[in-house]
């Protein structure tokens, strides 16, 4: 196959700071040959700054192009199922931004849609793609942590809900933090356990902060009477295997600093991932019932996850690779986080049903 023909659907600011210049970065690979965005200007805008030749409003006019291999779906979450199922039915093959969709049963129709099709659909995860996993993924895989038997899992912010686009929203949105941002920490920390399969959660969201405009927000004011969503959601996570997960997500909470990692709790060693922090993997580990902290020095260098993770979904195309982050693994997520919202509501524990 020469180069991959792209088309983008959204042009909002996922598209301009991840899969535009990700789709970029590797002109000898692929071409992007259409935008589409509801908002003429906004498209025409994206299209020009990315040298990109045509523009729709309508993302139906950009699947009917025949030259249109692939496309990037990178609109907000209520978009998301409709999309992509029209896409891969299409005959197009998506990269589709997280979260998968709002709800699970959303997802099965995508993934229905996706092995009907032949297509390749993959779910925008690109933490996996960066340095300090890619090291972990290694460490664990070579047998150093025994089993992964627990993990605390963290995407705690102090100040900083996004007011822009439509993350206060529940009703486009699907949730706050925990779709939002504790779909990357969940994700990650899946992958390092080798993505165990959930049987039930129980979880608990608030509302205490978000619509209260005494708080002050580091990413600007916003409308507070707009604020839908939950600010702060804790779940338990129990899969199968025996293992289990906390988790921790916010948007406002009263607490030092932001935090964005997880803890990996296993029988022959641990490790704690701090990955906004300058030493983001430390190792606890034993030799001789002498007990060692120990901080790696050769993690990889990834100079953008965005860019590693477009390049992933091109190669698995090009060279007939299944999907690097394919939909089941975006379905456990959301019907993970189905049951945490049930659960909140009905304060029990509420089982996960992961079932295409």
């Amino acid at each position: 196959m020469s180069k991959l023909r792209i088309g983008i659907i959204g042009t909002g600011m996922i598209a301009r700071t991840a899969h535009l210049p990700g789709y970029s970065a590797i002109p000898d690979k692929c071409e992007v040959m259409a935008v589409a965005d509801v908002n003429p200007d906004k498209g025409k805008d994206a299209a020009a700054k990315f040298n990109v030749a045509k523009t729709f409003t309508d993302y139906r006019d950009l699947l009917a192009m025949p030259e249109i291999d692939a496309v990037s779906v990178a609109t907000p979450n209520a978009l998301h199922k409709q999309i992509t199922v029209d896409a891969l039915n299409a005959g197009k093959h998506v990269l589709c931004e997280k979260p998968m969709a709002m709800k699970g049963e959303e997802c099965r129709e995508m993934i229905r849609a996706q092995r009907e099709s032949g297509k390749l659909l993959q779910i925008a995860l690109q933490w996996r793609f960066g340095g300090p996993i890619r090291f972990m993924r290694q460490y664990i895989d070579n047998g150093h942590m025994g089993e992964i038997y627990y993990a605390r899992s963290m995407a705690l912010r102090r100040r900083e809900v996004p007011g822009w686009g439509v993350f206060i929203d529940k009703e486009k949105q699907g949730g706050g933090p925990l779709i939002d941002i504790g779909v990357h920490i969940l994700d990650l920390t899946l992958y390092l356990m080798g993505y165990p399969k959930p049987v039930s959660a129980s979880g608990v969201t608030f509302q205490k902060m978000g619509p209260n405009p005494k708080h002050y927000n580091a990413w600007g004011d916003y409308d507070r009477s707009k604020f839908t969503v939950e600010d702060f959601a804790v779940g338990l996570i129990r899969f199968e295997n025996g293992a289990s997960i906390t988790l921790e997500s916010s948007f406002m909470g009263n607490m030092e600093k932001e935090f964005f990692g997880c803890h990996l709790f296993g029988t022959d060693a641990g490790a704690l991932l701090d990955l906004f922090s300058d030493k983001p993997i430390t190792i606890y580990s034993e030799v001789q019932q002498q007990l060692f902290d120990m901080v790696p020095q050769n993690i990889p260098a990834v100079k953008s996850m965005y860019d590693a993770e477009v390049e992933a979904f091109v190669d698995a195309i090009v060279e007939g690779k299944p999907s690097p982050v394919p939909g089941e693994q975006g379905l456990i997520l959301n019907a993970i986080f189905d049951a945490l919202y049930k659960s909140s509501d009905s304060g029990k524990d509420e089982p996960v049903d992961v079932s295409v």
